[in-house]
């Protein structure tokens, strides 16, 4: 909330009250494991997770700043203004890739936007548990948008209406959420005795089995049905093997026959007798007198990651007291079971069904005394308020299986820092460059991945092009201060060439120890860490990629071995994005060779049209339109081949050459389109087109009209009627030898305005194509007018018309699909006859 002082400080509070009340009702009213609350912030187009209830902050700290336009259900749902609902992780990885690579878990989610005044105040997001069909059983849409609304009233409220003040820069506030069930015996214990069969259980077994006292006094077949039926053969068979001296390696994970999670863990106390504990694995609170004596170490740690419960095994081996532990952030109290990979294990336990398992060695060192430099099994058990954490030395392990390589921590990591570069990021960044084709874009999405990732503040990237070295891109570094670096030799001894010389990532921790590397290299003003790293393609030099922080710090291996892959994607991007910007120039310049530079005229007939290529792909097209003398006549054509790229285009020429042919030999519009769909079946290309053709006579305005699969024109009668002409048509040439396409005659009046058109100026993904034709009829109509108060439809007045029906394409920054229009005005006849003019018509484009 913008403000300063004491009643800034007051505001910011009740807003982070407020945000943290709708939260804890979104989980107690709709179902959800975690819910969170993004706002905007003071920078532009970027949202701040302003608050998170039941997940701890630190383990999401990725997904604390979100660009708008990141291709991320957040920012859709802010972008787009609409619910957006994942109901399982098969349906997140379709529509949002990155979003499942960071978060590969089973669960759902959904995004609804807080409504504000003239956009979204911010989103609220929910996330559940998966559901296997559909999401509109797992969460109630419609009270989420309820809710959704009612916060946003709130906000506006506390902003006195200014919804510009409702921003949020600060870290998230977190908050636990509300108790998720009564609270009861959470551990109960049992015997058994293998030579008598009997079981003995104690009365909390009793409670948390829902059974009445003495109802267990039984057998171990009896005990198993009661435990998990499902699984009963497991427990007999752990039952036999501890009897006979070899118990399970850790405690065993079970689902009750309701689906609880539950632990079950045997050890042989006075053998052959063996002693058992059955812990439930999602209690609302921990039964301590019963999980103390427990051989194993046990900790219990809230949604939010305090240890709220720690047994005396626990404490011994992680070599602290257990009143120490208490009340302790898990990464404050042990920060070698945080950071990479550890991190990703506690996401899964907070956010998935099933308990996960890894191998952590406790540092030597680390707190001095038994256990230091030994490695450790942690099993995490999920629960709906609690997680549970199991401890047990390596000794107890299968020496078979061993510690997982490569499971321990870094050491020279800081604990600031080693969250920042999780795992996924490689993976993620691969995710989103498959979308980025040119370079501009790969430089983009390097911004939006990268920095964030690493905590990254400035980014700039070098390509190289004829042995030296020319910035594509640049964010955060003081304006001229690259200037004197453009276009620096291979031989020039800087770091961001010899990175790319040796092949070596560089890495400085502070501008001070780059300095005294490169002694005279100017530095600018910021004393934080730099980064420089190789682009490097399959063997090749591409460039180098320089990434700076704000302040020293140091660079652990793992961060080294992860920025040495990205950089690596990067490379195989640019080089890819490369050769696409030479194909796509190839390719644009062959479409405008192509289209016609200046369309026929006639002293009685205005033409104007214009073509925008699309912004996907290629950028380049098959559509095109021309205007050609045929007979006494005009022929005007219009057409669309399918598919983008260097071949759409050159079958695109191939066609207008084509038809101008027909043409001009005086042929109607339909030989005209039945000798081109010949043409272009005996050329086989492999591909299809469509096209509108129509020959027009001025002096009379006599008008034949054909289709081929195109769509039909547009005419706007003097009188201001505009409607879609009935043209009946054949299929798209290049399909049928044999096709017929019927001919349409009407009288095109003076003043009147026809229009041809391809499907990129009216199609829309998720609408009709029918509206879309609508909206541009009622266009034509009221551009026409607009041209007939300007005086008439001459040349200058027909180009306004077009340029306003292409307007709304020209300004989008995407477009699907490439755009052509094609517009004919006949005007009364000239008192003097005369032959075809050729005077320069509107040019195509922009």
């Amino acid at each position: 909330m913008a403000g300063s002082g004491e009643r800034a400080a007051r505001t910011r509070d009740r807003l982070a009250a407020l945000l943290a009340d709708a939260s804890a009702a979104v989980l107690g009213t709709a179902g959800g494991r975690a819910a969170g609350v993004y706002l905007r912030s003071g920078t532009p187009d970027v949202l701040r997770l302003a608050v998170l209830a039941g997940l701890p902050g630190p383990l999401f700290r990725s997904w604390w700043r979100l660009h708008a336009d990141r291709p991320f259900p957040v920012a859709d749902a802010y972008r787009l203004g609409g619910p957006v609902v994942l109901p399982n992780a098969t349906e997140t990885m379709r529509r949002y890739p990155q979003f499942a690579a960071g978060l590969p878990f089973p669960l759902g989610s959904a995004h609804v936007p807080v409504p504000g005044g003239t956009r979204p105040l911010g989103v609220l997001t929910v996330l559940c548990p998966a559901s296997p069909d559909t999401g509109d059983e797992l969460l109630d849409r419609g009270l989420l948008v309820r809710l959704a609304e009612g916060l946003g009233a709130e906000l506006l409220g506390l902003a006195g209406g200014d919804e510009d003040a409702v921003r949020w820069d600060e870290a998230p506030v977190c908050v636990r959420p509300p108790p998720g069930r009564t609270a009861r015996p959470a551990v109960g214990r049992f015997s058994w005795d293998p030579a008598t069969s009997l079981v003995r259980a104690d009365d909390r077994l009793h409670a948390l089995l829902g059974r009445d006292p003495g109802a267990l006094a039984g057998t171990a077949d009896a005990l198993a049905d009661a435990l998990a039926p499902a699984e009963a053969h497991r427990i007999l068979a752990a039952l036999r093997d501890t009897a006979a001296g070899r118990a399970p390696a850790a405690p065993l994970s079970l689902r009750a026959r309701d689906g609880t999670p539950r632990l079950l863990d045997l050890w042989a106390a006075d053998a052959p007798a063996v002693t058992g504990v059955v812990v439930d694995a999602g209690p609302a609170a921990f039964a301590e007198e019963a999980a103390d004596p427990l051989p194993q170490g046990v900790l219990c740690l809230d949604r939010l990651g305090l240890i709220v419960y720690a047994n005396p095994a626990a404490a011994r081996l992680v070599g602290r007291s257990r009143e120490w532990l208490l009340g302790r952030a898990l990464w404050d109290a042990l920060p070698w079971l945080t950071g990479p990979p550890y991190d990703d294990h506690l996401r899964a336990a907070l956010l998935a069904p099933e308990p996960v398992c890894f191998h952590a060695r406790r540092p030597a060192g680390d707190q001095d005394g038994p256990g230091a430099g030994d490695w450790l099994a942690v099993s995490v058990h999920p629960g709906t308020d609690l997680l549970t954490c199991t401890l047990v030395p390596a000794s107890r392990m299968d020496p078979a299986t061993g510690p997982a390589p490569g499971a321990h921590p870094d050491q020279g990591a800081e604990p600031d820092d080693r969250s920042m570069a999780p795992l996924y990021r490689p993976i993620a960044l691969a995710i989103a460059l498959t979308d980025a084709v040119t370079a501009r874009q790969v430089s983009a999405v390097v911004v939006r991945e990268l920095l964030p990732a690493f905590g990254g503040r400035r980014l700039a990237i070098y390509l190289l092009q004829e042995r030296r070295l020319h910035l594509a891109w640049e964010t955060g570094f003081p304006r001229g201060f690259l200037d004197p670096f453009e276009g620096v030799g291979l031989d020039t001894r800087i770091p961001g060439v010899e990175t790319l010389t040796t092949g070596r990532p560089l890495f400085f921790e502070s501008m001070a120890q780059l300095g005294a590397a490169y002694p005279g290299l100017a530095l600018d003003a910021e004393v934080g860490a730099r980064a420089f790293l190789p682009l490097i393609a399959s063997g090749r030099p591409v460039g180098s990629c320089i990434l700076g922080f704000d302040r020293p710090r140091g660079f652990s291996a793992q961060e080294r071995t992860v920025l040495t892959a990205l950089a690596g994607l990067i490379a195989h991007a640019m080089e890819r994005a490369r050769r696409y910007d030479s194909e796509a120039a190839l390719a644009r310049g062959l479409q405008e060779a192509l289209l016609p530079r200046r369309l026929s005229a006639h002293p009685g007939v205005e033409t104007a049209g214009r073509y925008l290529p699309g912004t996907q792909g290629m950028d380049v097209g098959g559509d095109w339109y021309d205007v050609v003398e045929s007979g006494d006549g005009l022929a005007l054509v219009i057409g669309d081949v399918q598919g983008h790229g260097v071949q759409a285009a050159a079958t695109m020429g191939q066609l207008r050459s084509a038809v101008r042919a027909f043409a001009l030999g005086d042929r109607p519009p339909d030989e005209v389109l039945s000798g081109t769909n010949h043409l272009l079946i005996d050329l086989d290309p492999g591909q299809f087109a469509s096209c509108c053709c129509l020959r027009l006579d001025p002096a009379t305005g006599r008008t034949l009209i054909a289709r081929a699969g195109h769509l039909p024109p547009l005419l706007r009668c003097p009188d201001g009627r505009t409607r879609v002409l009935d043209v009946p048509g054949g299929v798209v040439l290049g399909v049928d030898p044999h096709a017929r396409y019927p001919v349409t005659e009407l009288v095109l009046v003076p003043d009147a305005i026809l229009a041809l058109y391809t499907d990129g100026l009216v199609e829309r993904p998720g609408a009709d194509i029918d509206e879309g034709i609508a909206a541009l009829r009622l266009a034509l109509a009221k551009a026409g007018a607009a041209a007939g108060r300007r005086g008439g439809t001459g040349a200058r007045s027909l180009a306004a018309v077009a340029d306003r029906l292409t307007g709304t394409a020209r300004l989008a920054a995407d477009r699907p699909d490439d755009v052509a229009l094609l517009l004919a005005a006949r005007h009364a006849p000239p008192s003097v006859p005369g032959r075809h003019g050729h005077r320069p018509a509107p040019a195509h484009g922009p």
